[in-house]
């Protein structure tokens, strides 16, 4: 049995998208950071001695407000008796210059001490300009495209009265069955921690006090993706050690891009629920990482505390809350309810108290709500709908999402010049293609472009014929003879089929991730005409596509594309835009193959195709249907052998800092101008916790023309090296040994080069 490698700890480093940096605290230059010394600090502690107990659990409040009901309704009474009595800090689900205005005055002029409300909303992907589901943008391998995404709908949500949105989502999954895969980035820490990282940046700026700007809240802190059976709100039961190496990354790297809050996630942490967990809350995200901003709860998840038998009663939950490092309760009220009495009975001190009241109103002093609380009303200053060049934003950043999984026999580009095409399946003719979590007055006032109408308008000289087929989810195939009609007289067929947006996000689990209903019949029924046809998916999650995909020519991952979906996917479909998206997440064959990811562990009996006695299923193959990383394009590439500045490296260089180069040319080989994702892997043959076979270490996105070519470098550091421990105080690892680094397009990469660390 080979001796383990000496160990080398590098004392003091945190996670870091992925990265181990030294230190962890968050800059002291961050807005919206807890009080420090300073005017600020001043200003919260002068504010903190005037308050009375109830006016600080009042801070620690959040209320929903009701969609359809302005202020003075039914709906809303208890919002607005609270902010008048000063027992209020938040509301969230509000939105309007009008409505926000009316609810801050109640509890800027009408309460006792005049503190500014904080108002925040679900802007997950758009506010009135809807962008490709988060799912979506991460396939772009693209961070620009959630920065974008992240900077138009901050100045649309400000000008609106929202100072604060409940995104980005981190949660690393290896489940697709789970509904908020569509919300996620996928299966890859590195990948999610870089996404998270620009969309804080883009919704936050260098300052949240600016009026296109919100604080942003990193969620769900932690471990949510790991919900087992991809139910949601389940358990996860998960070692110290995948902990740091797959959950918290990104939560680390939304915090060193000055993220202003952090949300607690719903599930268990090995038997802890993560609102009573000290240990993630306080031990790991305040004394390790610094982080000085606040923590706010999911919906009613204090109160949920009792449900998971772990509180007897509403005061046992607020009480454990609180003490395990929650700062505001969404919803739920037993903060405010049972805190007078926690506090006079001693359960709760009165430190906690005030550490907790200091940081909610250190974000609204960093938002600036006690300067100008209110929204301009006047109609030069609203942003009430998508503007031209917004649309433009949308358009290009779902077109970059998109992913040509298959394309056998140049099946797409289609020809503009096509006399006639066919246009058939429930999602053809749809408006609804914005996907989960969409601010519901821009989900009414602003549909989805259809893609049938944006076919109609890429290719006008054609004839395009439209058939429904089947409807999203029914077993009715009555329809499908007059789509299996239309391809037979088209020189094309265009099969846009999926899953409805309701089928995913929040409470959207599904235990069969196949096409719903009788979708699959209608593929079958177009393919049987021998006619040349293509599908385009529509979805918020992996699917299995195993039937039907042997025989469709060309296959399109189009995801939930947004606002501009239909004009996005006409324009890759018609060629004006090539394809260069890649899958963040793999496609399972079977849903009895779940979890399948390419960041597994080895096990000791690996897969051998000839050997029964290894880990396999009898009746599939151990790969996925799709790779994570995979997507084509209508030009080719070549990229050539990875190359190393240096074959060996110390182990105290690394920790110096001191880093491997890793360079490799890639060529476009084809005859049009393309864009290629070269990605960079590593896999450490031996540690003392065994790795993964594979960690994405590094990506760039890079356009070429035809026969063009360019070096792409990346660098390799002790944070790509190394490796968390199952010590629960945080142990950061770089041991000696030798490293797999391939370079390629897909998680499937071949080419490859060993590096020694000494």
């Amino acid at each position: 049995m080979r001796e383990l490698r000496r160990r080398t700890l590098l004392s003091g480093l945190s996670v870091v998208g992925g990265a181990a940096v030294a230190g962890g605290a968050v800059s002291a230059g961050i807005a919206g950071a807890a009080p420090r010394p300073g005017r600020r600090g001043r200003e919260v502690e002068k504010l903190l001695d005037r308050m009375t107990v109830e006016e600080k659990l009042g801070q620690l409040q959040q209320l929903a407000w009701a969609w359809d009901t302005g202020p003075g309704g039914g709906g809303t009474k208890d919002v607005e008796d609270a902010a008048r009595a000063g027992r209020l800090g938040s509301v969230l689900s509000i939105f309007g210059a009008k409505s926000t205005n009316a609810v801050q005055r109640i509890a800027v002029e009408e309460s006792r001490l005049g503190i500014p409300l904080l108002f925040g909303l679900d802007v997950i992907h758009g506010f009135w300009t809807t962008f490709p589901i988060p799912l979506a943008q991460a396939a772009s391998f693209d961070p620009a495209v959630t920065r974008t995404d992240a900077e138009v709908s901050a100045r649309e949500a400000r000008a609106n009265g929202v100072h604060w949105t409940f995104s980005p989502m981190m949660d690393v999954t290896h489940e697709p069955r789970w509904g908020r895969v569509a919300e996620s980035c996928g299966e890859d820490p590195y990948l999610t921690a870089r996404f998270a990282a620009a969309k804080v940046e883009g919704y936050q700026g260098r300052d949240y006090r600016a009026k296109d700007r919100i604080a942003a809240c990193a969620k769900h802190f932690v471990a949510y993706g790991g919900a087992e059976g991809g139910r949601d709100y389940n358990t996860v039961d998960v070692s110290e050690s995948r902990l740091r190496n797959l959950y918290l990354p990104p939560f680390k790297a939304a915090l060193d891009a000055g993220v202003a809050t952090v949300m607690a996630s719903f599930n268990t942490i090995s038997g802890v629920p993560a609102h009573g967990n000290a240990h993630t809350l306080t031990d790991v995200l305040r004394k390790e990482w610094g982080f000085d901003g606040f923590v706010v709860s999911d919906w009613t998840g204090v109160q949920e505390l009792v449900a998971h038998g772990f509180a007897e009663d509403g005061a046992a939950a607020a009480r454990l809350a609180l003490t395990a490092g929650v700062d505001m309760e969404m919803v739920s009220t037993t903060l405010r309810e049972h805190g007078t009495q926690l506090l006079r009975e001693g359960r709760i001190s009165e430190h906690r108290l005030d550490e907790a009241v200091a940081r909610i109103l250190g974000l609204k002093f960093a938002l600036g709500l006690f300067d100008d609380p209110y929204v301009d009303e006047t109609a030069g200053a609203a942003v009430d709908g998508p503007t031209p060049a917004t649309r433009g934003a949308a358009r290009s950043a779902a077109a970059r999402s998109l992913v040509l999984l298959k394309n056998d026999r140049a099946a797409l580009p289609l020809e503009k010049s096509l006399a006639s095409l066919a246009v058939v399946g429930p999602f053809a003719d749809s408006d609804d293609l914005l996907g989960t979590w969409v601010v519901p007055a821009a989900a009414e006032k602003y549909p989805s472009v259809k893609v049938l109408d944006a076919i109609r308008r890429a290719a006008p000289g054609a004839k395009v014929t439209y058939a429904l087929g089947v409807d999203a989810a029914g077993e009715d195939t009555g329809g499908i003879p007059e789509a299996v009609a239309a391809a037979r007289a088209a020189d094309a067929t265009v099969v846009v089929v999926g899953e409805p947006p309701a089928l995913s996000g929040e409470a959207a689990a599904r235990a069969d991730i196949g096409l719903p209903g009788a979708q699959e019949k209608l593929i079958e029924a177009v393919a049987a005409t021998g006619k040349p046809f293509v599908v385009v998916l529509v979805n918020g999650r992996p699917l299995t596509v195993g039937g039907w995909l042997e025989s469709a020519p060309a296959v399109l991952e189009a995801w939930h594309p947004g606002l501009e979906a239909g004009n996005a996917i006409a324009d890759v479909l018609f060629g004006t835009v090539n394809p260069g998206g890649k899958l963040p997440v793999s496609f399972p064959r079977a849903v009895g193959q779940i979890p399948v990811h390419y960041n597994h562990e080895s096990t000791g009996r690996p897969y051998a195709a000839d050997n029964k006695y290894t880990s396999k299923y009898l009746d599939l193959p151990p790969d996925p249907q799709f790779a994570f990383g995979h997507g084509l394009s209508y030009t080719t590439f070549a990229i050539g052998e990875p190359r190393l500045s240096r074959t060996g490296i110390p182990a105290r260089a690394l920790r110096a800092g001191e880093a491997v180069e890793v360079s490799v040319t890639v060529t476009n080989t084809g005859a049009r101008e393309g864009d290629e994702v070269v990605q960079l892997y590593v896999h450490d043959l031996a540690a003392s916790i065994a790795q993964p076979v594979r960690r994405l270490r590094g990506f760039r996105r890079v356009t070429l023309a035809a026969g063009a070519s360019r070096t792409v470098r990346f660098r390799l550091g002790a944070d790509d090296l190394g490796f968390w421990t199952n010590d629960p105080r945080g142990e950061f690892l770089v041991e000696e040994g030798a490293f797999d680094v391939y370079v390629g397009n897909s998680s499937t990469a071949k080419g490859k080069r060993r590096l020694t660390v000494t």
